[in-house]
């Protein structure tokens, strides 16, 4: 029989942002709800808050009515902000004003997939540790490369919380069950979802390089690492080689046949893949794109873009719609 280690209710507000991952706005929710039926008691409240108070569409075009607006003086101890695919172009002033407010007045303020880039643009992430789906992580890094930013599925720092999102949700919201009724409540909680492995906070958001490329031979693995984690000043072919205990033919030869390419065809791709993903994520004019993921200039950057994608990385950013706009100070939008 459940019995509470606390009297009272908590109440989560959801700020919806028209595009929200629906996925990850029901993995955060859900498990309140179920907290609710479980106990037989409200345990949790919550309300949904869109801009203008009307409903909000989510990711797949489900409306989600909303109790309440952007601006008004809710009564929430924690305030989930959740956002889509394009956080990055979210600059509301007002809504940004009402997140800062509501964090004076020591309501907690957690974002949820994209919602982690809102609350870094509202300037209330300073020194406070955070994490956000690894698809935006670049752009968010080189917007405001100041943050504490790190690639955990979800981040409890005080009193911010940001999740990656998706099922990392269940996780997160398992977490803060646990924190006020206790890890029993919260495994029977996350049992009414069949969520039996409840990950770390600390756990990786994607598959492993061995799973994403079907590949067991460690020092592949190993060189793949270090291709991912040196993008702005690539390693040539000798010192990966000489790192992971192969010598250049060795690499070669391995490169070839377990992944069909060249070392260099394929540290490039790594780099234009994240190239893309700032250019069409991000305000960064091209230059700096180019120079953030180790090519020499502007030129040699939009052939070898051209030769892989089949477009020139400024029409790409154009056909995205992703228009460039001055970037400004967080909490100054």
């Amino acid at each position: 029989m459940f019995k509470a280690s606390s009297g009272r209710s908590f109440t989560f507000a959801f700020l919806l942002v028209d595009g929200f991952a629906l996925m990850s706005f029901a993995s955060a929710i859900e498990p309140l709800r179920a907290a609710n039926t479980i106990a037989e008691r409200e345990l949790y409240r919550f309300i949904c808050v869109s801009l203008d108070g009307g409903p909000a569409t989510s990711s797949v075009g489900a409306q989600m009515p909303c109790q309440a607006k952007v601006g008004d003086a809710i009564d929430a101890d924690i305030l989930l902000v959740c956002v889509g695919g394009r956080p990055w172009d979210f600059q509301d002033k007002k809504t940004l004003g009402w997140i800062r407010q509501l964090s004076r007045r020591g309501v907690r303020i957690g974002g949820v997939s994209g919602g982690p880039y809102v609350l870094a643009r509202a300037g209330i992430m300073e020194g406070r540790h955070m994490t956000i789906h690894w698809e935006h992580a670049p752009a968010l890094s080189e917007e405001y490369p100041e943050l504490l930013l790190t690639r955990s599925r979800y981040i409890i720092d005080r009193d911010r919380l940001t999740c990656a999102g998706g099922i990392a949700a269940l996780d997160m919201i398992h977490a803060l069950i646990a924190e006020e009724y206790g890890k029993v409540f919260a495994t029977q909680v996350s049992d009414w979802f069949l969520h039996r492995d409840v990950a770390l906070a600390t756990a990786p958001q994607r598959a492993s390089l061995t799973q994403r490329y079907g590949i067991h031979r460690q020092d592949v693995v190993y060189a793949l690492e270090l291709m991912e984690s040196n993008i702005a000043t690539p390693l040539d072919r000798s010192a990966v080689a000489a790192r992971v205990g192969l010598s250049t033919r060795q690499i070669d030869r391995l490169f070839a046949s377990l992944l069909g390419t060249s070392f260099a065809d394929h540290y490039r791709a790594i780099r234009l893949e994240r190239a893309r993903n700032l250019l069409l994520q991000s305000t960064l004019p091209i230059t700096e794109v180019a120079l953030a993921c180790g090519f020499a200039n502007a030129s040699h950057f939009s052939r070898a873009y051209s030769a892989m994608f089949g477009i020139p990385p400024r029409r790409d950013r154009i056909q995205a719609g992703r228009q460039v706009k001055p970037r400004q100070p967080a909490g100054k939008a």
